[in-house]
């Protein structure tokens, strides 16, 4: 689904067809919080969760690929639990070859090439399955408006070029939840690609001064980067697919 244009207009924050969505917004704020104070349970081992508070692609997927890379080259034994976003299976299940994205998303499918992944629609299941199989530390692809298990740490992800949209929540916005509410949940927050929208001064304010800002940029594999000089079709099915356009011009 295309996300509407008013969405993510930043300047204009009283957008008429907003302003109209506006008391569904209040709904969906009294829901969320419902859900995200319901009490937690905690796995025998850490769990760290790469979310978001935006609704499309912000750059979550590679984010938890970077973080399990770096952790098997600590030692440790990560395990990945995903929702399987679009998939069909409820889990817990491993993904392997034998599955395909019907089955349990497309997004596990690549995250299963780096670690172990487990898909499950209740992501402590999932969390319990992945501790069976000999994981240390469970890695949560999304989930940090999920309100079932405790993380240790969160890291919330946002696209610097698009940042927060018009700042409103779903759906008079691309919000999941009030920034502020969602900050102080977080542990960190991963700012990817150029700061368009002056986030750091955002993140930085009342009452959210503390935050931790990491950054990060997308760079391309040494697979992609050997396509270079060569005749390619660019497809991309991301969340926002003018991120792997760009990618590729800036490789020339």
């Amino acid at each position: 689904m295309r996300a509407p244009r008013f969405w993510k207009d930043h300047r204009n924050k009283f957008n008429l067809i907003s302003k109209i969505l506006e008391p569904i917004s209040w709904i969906w704020i009294i829901l969320t919080r419902i859900r995200i104070n319901r009490v937690k349970q905690k796995a025998s081992v850490p769990t760290v969760c790469v979310g978001n508070i935006n609704l499309g692609g912000v750059g979550k997927t590679p984010t938890v690929i970077a973080i399990a890379e770096k952790l098997k080259a600590m030692g440790h034994k990560p395990h990945i639990v995903s929702r399987g976003y679009g998939g069909k299976l409820k889990g817990p299940v491993l993904v392997s070859e034998k599955y395909n994205s019907e089955q349990v998303g497309d997004e596990p499918l690549l995250l299963s090439m780096v670690a172990p992944t487990w898909v499950s629609k209740d992501r402590m299941t999932g969390s319990r399955a992945a501790i069976e199989n000999g994981c240390d530390v469970i890695i949560m692809d999304d989930g940090f408006q999920n309100p079932g298990i405790h993380k240790d740490v969160s890291i919330l992800v946002v696209d610097g070029e698009v940042g927060f949209g018009n700042g409103q929540l779903i759906p008079a916005g691309p919000l999941r939840e009030d920034v502020n509410n969602g900050i102080s949940r977080a542990n960190a927050v991963l700012i990817i690609g150029d700061d368009e929208h002056g986030l750091h001064n955002t993140l930085k304010s009342p009452p959210n001064m503390d935050i931790k800002i990491l950054r990060g940029q997308l760079l391309p594999d040494h697979t992609v980067l050997n396509l270079k000089q060569k005749k390619v079709f660019a497809f991309s099915g991301i969340g926002r697919p003018k991120k792997f356009f760009n990618t590729l011009k800036a490789m020339g």
